[in-house]
C-alpha cells in the first residue's frame, strides 16, 4: 500500500458484481421516478480511460463533494443533502429498489444536490480526478462474513488504495458496521492503511458527530447487534 496516490492500485475496469440489483416489484409510482426522475440525475457509466469531472454533473459546481458508496434506501443521502445544500452528493447504488427508494425522498423533499450511479461504486471511482472528494460514507456494507469471500468486502487494500488517491487532506471517511466479522476486517484495514488516521472507533451513537443521521437499516439493527462506527482521515500528503 501506498501513501502516494500516483502509486495507489487501480480496480479493474469492470469488477466482478456479486450483489443484487433488484428485489421485490416495484410500485407503478417507483418505477414512474426511474423511468423519468433517474435520468435527470443519472451519472453515466465512464468508458474505459475517460476522466470525469465529479463537480462538472452539478448546476451550479458545488463547494464540496461528498460521496457514498452503497445507499441502501437512501435515507443518509437524502438527510445529508437537506442539511448541506451547497454540497454536492454522489450516491453508488445497484440496487434498483434502493435507487427507487433515493428517489422519492428527493422528490419528495425537493432535493436539487444529489448526482446517482446506478452501478458498482468501483466502475466510476478509477475515472475521478485526485484529491476531488471531500467525505465517504461506505455504512452497513455487505459484511461477506465468510473468509474465501473477504474479497468482496468493500473496505479492503484495493479501495483503500484508491479513495486515498481520490481524498483531499483531511476529508473523512465514515464507515459503519454491526457485522462482528467485518467490524474487526474494517478495524485492522484502517488502521493498517499508511494514508489514513484514526479519529473514532466507538459503539456509542451519542459520541458521533451531530450530522451522522441513522440510516433505515442502522435503525433495524439496533435491536439486535451493536454496530462499530468508524471514522478516519485521509493523512496530509508528503
Amino acid at each position: 500500500m501506498s501513501d502516494h496516490p500516483e502509486n495507489a492500485r487501480v480496480p479493474t475496469k469492470d469488477p466482478r458484481f456479486f450483489g443484487r440489483r433488484s428485489g421485490k416489484r416495484l410500485r407503478p409510482a417507483a418505477l414512474d421516478l426511474l423511468a423519468n426522475l433517474l435520468p435527470r440525475l443519472a451519472v453515466t457509466a465512464p468508458t474505459e480511460g475517460q476522466t470525469v469531472d465529479p463537480k462538472a454533473l452539478f448546476d451550479p459546481a458545488p463547494a464540496q463533494l461528498w460521496l457514498e458508496v452503497g445507499f441502501g434506501g437512501g435515507e443518509h443521502v437524502a438527510a445529508q443533502a437537506r442539511a448541506y445544500p451547497g454540497i454536492g452528493i454522489i450516491g453508488c447504488e445497484p440496487f434498483k429498489n434502493g435507487i427507487a427508494s433515493l428517489l422519492t425522498h428527493i422528490k419528495t423533499g425537493e432535493i436539487t444536490n444529489v448526482r446517482i450511479f446506478a452501478d458498482d461504486a468501483r466502475r466510476l471511482l478509477p475515472s475521478f480526478p485526485d484529491a476531488c472528494l471531500n467525505r465517504v460514507f461506505v455504512l452497513f456494507p455487505d459484511p461477506w462474513p465468510k473468509t474465501r469471500h473477504a474479497e468482496r468486502r468493500f473496505i479492503g487494500p484495493d479501495n483503500l488504495d484508491l479513495l486515498a488517491r481520490l481524498m483531499e487532506d483531511g476529508a473523512e471517511l465514515r464507515v459503519a458496521s454491526d457485522d462482528p466479522v467485518y467490524q474487526d476486517w474494517a478495524t485492522h484495514q484502517l488502521r493498517a492503511h499508511p494514508a489514513f488516521t484514526e479519529l473514532q472507533v466507538t459503539t456509542d451513537r451519542s459520541l458521533l458527530p451531530p450530522d451522522w443521521p441513522a440510516t433505515r437499516y442502522e435503525q433495524k439493527c439496533l435491536a439486535g447487534r451493536p454496530p462499530v462506527f468508524f471514522r478516519f482521515a485521509r493523512k496530509a500528503r508528503v
